[in-house]
């Protein structure tokens, strides 16, 4: 029979297990409600997600400077982009709406959808899924606002240019780095899935299964004698009594003292024969 420390030790791989499988699948689903900055904060600070698991420090100050760099890459964009005199340029009206279009569109993403992602990582540093969402907005950002540098440098000055291939470098630093983390914490979760399934067999292999019932069947007892049948009672025939001859009387009894008998009725003669 397995000690109560096994069973719980068994109990309690089981349900890391099943959390964590959970967990893995769940990764393609992104937060929807941001958590406060200074709660972020906090947090980061400590080392944990706000459900409590414990971050390396490592980790989390890898993603802070990370982060950090990047809001810094995100104002010194917004200020340099703002500075674009695109009306100036020499080419036409239709190539110039298709780069303000393109100037609005990054700074909605700086102002709007990187910081909203940025706090998601921060509340939980180690969230694949986060992870994996802020490096595809990076890799998005970085395709628009090179064609935005590419045609400061074919149509605008030669300082905007250069300040734009600046971010541009910033942006493109930090996408390397996250795709970097991407991998490291894929990695690390695959092995952590192996490791736990890994110990759930051991675990179970440890638990002894019961033996199966045996019936014992012992040829040597003898059989129970089978009892005799009963017998029917038998029937007294009856005698007939021949022709001409009177049945015999009955025996009469005596009646009690202080009782009169009373008398057979009188019997005719049989019949004489012709």
């Amino acid at each position: 029979m397995a000690s109560p420390g096994k069973m719980k030790r068994t109990l309690t791989l089981l349900v890391g297990l099943f959390s964590l499988l959970w967990a893995a699948a769940a990764l393609d689903q992104a937060q929807d409600t941001p958590v406060p900055a200074s709660e972020n904060q906090r947090l980061s600070a400590q080392g944990q997600a706000p459900s409590g698991t414990p971050v390396s420090y490592a980790s989390v100050t890898e993603l802070n400077g990370m982060l950090t760099e990047l809001e810094a890459t995100s104002k010194g964009t917004q200020g340099d982009l703002v500075k674009l005199r695109i009306e100036r340029w020499k080419t036409d009206n239709s190539y110039k709406k298709q780069v303000l279009a393109n100037m609005d569109s990054i700074q909605r993403n700086l102002q709007s959808a990187l910081p909203e992602i940025m706090a998601q990582l921060r509340a939980a540093p180690e969230d694949l899924s986060a992870t994996f969402k802020l490096y595809r907005n990076l890799d998005a950002l970085y395709d628009v606002l090179g064609s935005v540098a590419e045609s400061a440098g074919a149509f605008g000055s030669k300082d905007d240019y250069q300040a734009l291939a600046n971010d541009l470098a910033g942006f493109e630093n930090t996408r390397k780095q996250m795709a970097q983390r991407v991998e490291n914490l894929s990695s690390a979760k695959e092995a952590e899935i192996v490791r736990l399934r890994t110990d759930l067999k051991t675990a179970q292999a440890a638990i002894p299964t019961p033996p199966p019932k045996k019936t014992v069947v012992d040829d040597n007892v003898p059989a129970k004698p089978t009892p005799p049948a009963k017998k029917k009672a038998a029937t007294k025939p009856k005698t007939a009594t021949p022709a001409g001859q009177t049945p015999a009387k009955p025996a009469t009894t005596k009646p009690p003292a202080g009782q009169t008998q009373t008398p057979p009725a009188p019997q005719q003669p049989p019949a004489k024969p012709q």
